[in-house]
């Protein structure tokens, strides 16, 4: 039975220590193998930043990594390229002026680990002369990886002339990005949000989208064959435990954690939620417990936008590109947060673009939902709270497993 990886980030480290992996590999190599600019958005706990971090160790050409996962045989290892790896998770910005400095320090300690003497003094013209003098100095293009991208706007969401501040100095910063395109082999960017007027997302080389697109869908997450093949030893631990079928144990497990979808076909597992079940052998919140976004929690009950955790709710395709930070649209928000999740998509009746229903993904999310995120409601009877919200059975009896609290 391998070790679950409960906070580990670091490809390197997890591999190396002998952790569980599921395979992402064919996934990722599609993706480096048919474009060069992308965005990727999934809720908080998805995964994301182990994703950022095996693409660094790939574009490293760390072979040795990979033995036994799907690239190892595919990819030109002698392929190596400078990496600038910007995670905004670990830099200050409680602060407009604060986040300037850190982005100059990330600039500068960059150049230094590169024996790089850059001579611009603005930040944006710090940055481009670094990517610059990279690719000369190496012979190679240079791999861009900015993990978290937006959450220094999100964080300051409850103060939106920070946030606006904030916006700002990144739009300026990312700019740079389109620039250096010809130094450029490489660029990822991930986050929760696409903010539509961040410069990334404007220009002619502006970063292919992935979010909704069939092609990644599970990129994050696991799926349902997945789990039972990467986790068996895990699941037969849990049966054992809980003195429970295995029919009986993964109806549940599924019933609680699977249902994220971003194309209305294919679903996966929360990852975050997945570990920690089968660390501790026992059904719980554990993603809505790991930190819901306080900013959320106060914008649904500001609105009474309570309504819209009820199905169906239909979002246009166009409408996932007008997200502002003047103007936050709730059912968006919900969306990209992960507390709703693509249930259907169909062709718009008028038009040539697509509709989107919306739904609560699992019952581990409803939970959270009715308990946490509509309190008011929770207080009156349950046929007050809207239909979607309102406490369900277990899928297996009428008492339920026996695993659920």
């Amino acid at each position: 039975m391998k070790s679950l990886p409960i906070g580990t980030q670091s490809f390197s480290i997890l591999r190396n220590a002998g952790y569980l992996y599921v395979d992402k590999t064919s996934h990722i190599h599609r993706m480096i193998t048919s474009g060069r600019i992308y965005f990727l958005s999934r809720p908080r706990r998805f995964g994301k930043s182990l994703l950022v971090s095996t693409l660094e160790e790939i574009f490293k050409g760390n072979k040795a990594l990979f033995e036994g996962l799907y690239i190892c045989d595919h990819w030109d290892w002698t392929q190596q390229h400078p990496i600038l790896r910007l995670d905004f998770g670990g830099m200050g910005y409680s602060t407009p002026e604060e986040l300037h400095i850190s982005l100059h320090s990330f600039v500068e300690r960059m150049a230094r680990s590169h024996q790089l003497s850059l001579a611009e003094k603005t930040l944006p013209d710090k940055f481009r002369e670094l990517i610059e003098k990279l690719h000369q100095s190496t012979g190679h293009q240079v791999v861009v990886l900015v993990d978290e991208y937006d959450k220094p706007i999100i964080d300051h969401l409850t103060d939106l002339a920070t946030a606006e501040a904030i916006r700002k100095i990144l739009h300026d910063f990312y700019q740079v990005l389109k620039a250096a395109d010809e130094h450029l082999r490489f660029v990822f960017l991930t986050g929760v949000s696409k903010f539509s007027k961040v410069s990334i997302f404007s220009g002619l080389n502006s970063p292919d989208d992935i979010t909704m697109d069939a092609r990644f869908s599970t990129i994050c997450g696991y799926t349902q064959e997945e789990l039972e093949s990467n986790f068996e030893a895990h699941i037969q631990a849990m049966m054992a435990c809980r003195q429970v079928t295995r029919d009986a144990l993964l109806a549940s497990i599924r019933y609680w954690y699977n249902g994220y979808s971003w194309d209305g076909v294919t679903s996966v597992y929360n990852p975050f939620s997945t570990l920690l079940l089968f660390s501790k052998q026992e059904i719980g919140d554990y993603w809505f417990a790991s930190g819901t976004p306080t900013f959320l929690v106060k914008l649904v009950k500001e609105r009474n936008d309570v309504r819209l955790l009820t199905d169906p709710v239909q979002v246009q395709g166009s409408g996932f590109d007008k997200f502002d930070i003047q103007t936050l649209d709730t059912k968006l928000l919900l969306f990209q947060t992960g507390y709703l999740t693509v249930k259907q998509v169909e062709k718009e009746p008028f038009g040539d673009g697509l509709s989107y229903t919306l739904g609560i993904p699992n019952e581990e999310v409803r939970r959270a939902l009715m308990e946490h995120l509509v309190g008011d409601h929770a207080a009156n009877p349950q046929s007050s709270l809207p239909r979607a919200l309102r406490r369900r059975p277990s899928p297996n009896s009428k008492a339920g497993c026996g695993l659920c609290r």
